[in-house]
């Protein structure tokens, strides 16, 4: 357990049940394995909750990749070189976002309305 063997173990008994006293020894016992268990369980919870944050962080990036089709995160240095080129979607919220605006239609209606405002606006400049 920490390296106390039998008769180590033996001697601690010994002198705690000097020290404390017969009757009190085996309502000390029965709290310190309460606490024990208590403390394993509380552990074990802990262990618990990191692993689902885990597996949920690696879920996130596996939609983030499957959305942008990418299967790691792309070289900002690249991006901010090349000026222009900037990434449509800065995290996974912008990403669902847009795509839930998509859904109800709105946008891609006004995009169609803002395409053929541009496009008279060419024809009448020409």
């Amino acid at each position: 357990m920490f390296g106390i063997g039998l008769p180590e173990l033996i001697i601690i008994m010994i002198i705690a049940l000097i020290v404390i006293g017969p009757s009190k020894l085996p309502d000390l016992a029965r709290a310190l394995g309460k606490g024990m268990a208590e403390f394993r369980k509380a552990t074990q919870e802990i262990k618990e909750s990191l692993d689902v944050d885990e597996d949920i962080q690696e879920i996130k990036r596996d939609l983030v990749d499957s959305v942008s089709g990418l299967d790691s995160q792309p070289d900002l240095d690249d991006v901010k070189a090349e000026g222009d080129n900037k990434p449509k979607y800065e995290n996974y919220d912008d990403a669902i976002e847009d795509y839930e605006k998509s859904k109800s239609g709105d946008t891609l209606a006004e995009e169609i309305k803002e395409d053929t405002v541009t496009q008279e606006t060419k024809k009448d400049g020409e």
